[in-house]
């Protein structure tokens, strides 16, 4: 999996990437009513804009990515000074608000996610084969504190298995997610040019507030 990704990278198919932060993160994020400060998980972040719109937003950003080029790319796009350390097993990235850990994203643990208190997926669990999306659908619950709240975006269409991106229906979302979080469905789409539909999801972590 880590390979394939990498490889689209460096061969620039990147397909999934925006050119502008997601519409959907623009309309609903407000209304999840997550406090200014709050750190914001984006796992897979690739060179999102996103990441961007949410700092500039007052949001610090830990972005996940497994592609070093994908890091590059982004820290590009803008001339602020980057400043560079390693972390248990992590090159970690920050430029102004937003770190950027290279690494697995199933390697981070708990211990380093302390900080966070939000978090956000537009094409994380879609690009996630069958086989994997539970496994990370656990570990977000673990890294991330009971009360925490998040928007997913996923993607769902008629081809089968085929992927990345791959089709996530809201029953398999209500499936994987039900357990540790509240969801709240918030919006779809209609369908693209490929019969592609996008939905929208507001995820809530459940357990006790410290």
């Amino acid at each position: 999996m880590s390979d394939q990704w990498r490889k689209r990278w460096q061969e620039g198919r990147i397909g999934f990437h925006l050119q502008q932060a997601h519409p959907a993160l623009l309309r609903h994020w407000a209304s999840l009513d997550v406090a200014n400060r709050t750190k914001v998980l984006v796992p897979l972040c690739g060179k999102s804009l996103d990441m961007r719109w949410l700092a500039d937003k007052g949001y610090p950003v830990l972005g996940i990515e497994f592609a070093p080029e994908a890091i590059e790319q982004f820290l590009v796009q803008r001339s602020t000074a980057v400043s560079r350390y390693r972390q248990a097993g992590f090159t970690i990235s920050r430029q102004g608000s937003v770190e950027l850990w290279c690494g697995d994203f199933f390697h981070l643990h708990i211990q380093q996610a302390a900080e966070i208190g939000a978090f956000y997926d537009r094409a994380s669990l879609i690009a996630l084969p069958p086989a994997t999306r539970q496994r990370y659908a656990f570990h977000l619950a673990q890294l991330v504190p009971p009360g925490a709240k998040g928007l997913l975006i996923s993607l769902s269409h008629n081809d089968g298995n085929a992927g990345p991106p791959y089709s996530v229906p809201a029953s398999e979302i209500e499936s994987l997610f039900t357990a540790n979080f509240t969801l709240t469905f918030l919006e779809e789409g209609s369908p693209d040019e490929r019969g592609r539909t996008e939905s929208v999801w507001a995820l809530e972590r459940r357990g006790p507030r410290l």
